[in-house]
C-alpha cells in the first residue's frame, strides 16, 4: 500500500506533509525523514511534517529536518498546515502550543512569547544575549532569541554580501551552542523593513524561515532599530511580524499547496 503526502511551501520553504492523525502504518524516524527529504532520490523538501492526534490541541505537528533531526518549531510549516486544516487551529509542537488563523493576506500564526535567557537559548555558559561578546570574522555582537527553537542574529550593512554558506555551518556547530543554532544575518532597511538570510540548523541555506524572521524582528525591536510591526523580506518573499503589547509574536504570510502524491515505503526500506 502507498502512503499519501501533500507537498506545500511557505515562501519557498518547502515541506512534505504526512497525515498520521488516524495512524500511518509505518514508523517515521530519522532514516525515513532523510530519505523523503532527499531532492534526488526522495520527494524533496526542507522539512518533513508529521501530523498526529493530540489530546491538548486540534492536532500535533512534528518537524524533521533533512538530516533527520527533529526540531521544536517551524513558522512556515505552521502556516502551511494551518492552510491545510482550513480553519482556526491550535497546534501542539515540541516548542509549545501555536495557533494558526486564516487572514486576508495568508495565515496568521501566534508564535508565543520570545525567550532571552542564556539557558533558554541555550548557550553553553552565561552571557548577555542582547549583545553577545562573540564574533566570527566580521559577524560580531549578535543577539540571541529562542522562538520555540534557537536563533542567533547578526545585523550587517549588507546581508547579501555575507558568505553565509561558509560561515553558517561553522557558527551552527560552534561549542557555544550545545543544541546547535539557526544563523540569521539581517540588514535593517528602515524602521519598518528588514532584509534577512538564514542558515537553518540541519537544513542549510533556506529561501525562508518563519521562526528566523520572528527572532530577527524581535532582536531588532529589542535594540530599538525598528517599530513593533515590521516587514521581513527573505529570498523567498516577505513576512509581517508584530510583537504585541501582551508580549506575543504574530507572524502573517502566505502558504501554498504545491501538489499531492503517494509513495511506497518499501522503496525506502520501511516495512508496513
Amino acid at each position: 500500500m502507498r502512503i499519501p503526502f501533500v507537498k506545500m511551501h511557505g515562501l519557498g520553504n518547502d515541506f512534505v506533509v504526512l497525515d498520521a492523525r488516524d495512524g500511518l502504518g509505518v514508523p517515521v524516524d530519522r532514516r525515513l525523514a532523510q530519505a523523503l527529504a532527499d531532492r534526488h532520490t526522495g520527494i524533496g523538501c526542507d522539512q518533513l511534517i508529521l501530523l498526529e492526534a493530540s489530546s491538548i490541541a486540534d492536532f500535533r505537528m512534528r518537524i524533521f529536518n533533512p538530516d533527520g533531526g527533529e526540531v521544536e518549531a517551524c513558522g512556515n510549516a505552521t502556516r502551511a498546515v494551518g492552510l491545510l486544516y482550513g480553519k482556526p487551529a491550535r497546534i501542539e509542537t515540541l516548542g509549545g502550543i501555536l495557533t494558526a488563523d486564516p487572514a486576508a493576506n495568508g495565515i496568521t500564526v501566534d508564535m508565543g512569547e520570545p525567550r532571552f535567557e542564556w539557558d533558554q537559548i541555550p548557550l553553553a555558559y552565561a552571557m548577555d544575549t542582547h549583545t553577545m561578546p562573540v564574533a566570527w570574522e566580521d559577524l560580531d555582537a549578535p543577539t540571541a532569541v529562542n522562538i520555540g527553537n534557537p536563533h542567533v542574529i547578526f545585523f550587517h550593512p549588507d546581508c547579501e554580501a555575507v558568505e553565509l554558506d561558509r560561515l553558517g555551518p561553522e557558527i551552527e556547530h560552534d561549542p557555544l551552542f550545545p543544541e546547535r543554532i539557526n544563523v540569521n544575518v539581517a540588514s535593517v532597511t528602515d524602521r519598518t523593513h528588514i532584509r534577512l538570510r538564514v542558515w537553518e540548523r540541519g537544513a542549510g541555506l533556506t529561501l525562508a524561515c518563519g521562526t528566523g524572521a520572528c527572532a530577527t524582528a524581535i532582536g531588532a525591536m529589542r535594540r530599538g532599530l525598528v517599530e513593533r510591526s515590521v516587514a521581513v523580506t527573505l529570498p523567498g518573499g516577505t513576512l509581517q511580524i508584530e510583537w504585541t503589547a501582551e508580549g506575543r509574536i504574530l507572524m502573517t504570510g502566505p502558504a501554498t499547496e504545491s501538489f499531492r502524491g503517494s509513495f511506497d515505503p518499501a522503496a525506502y526500506g520501511v516495512a508496513r
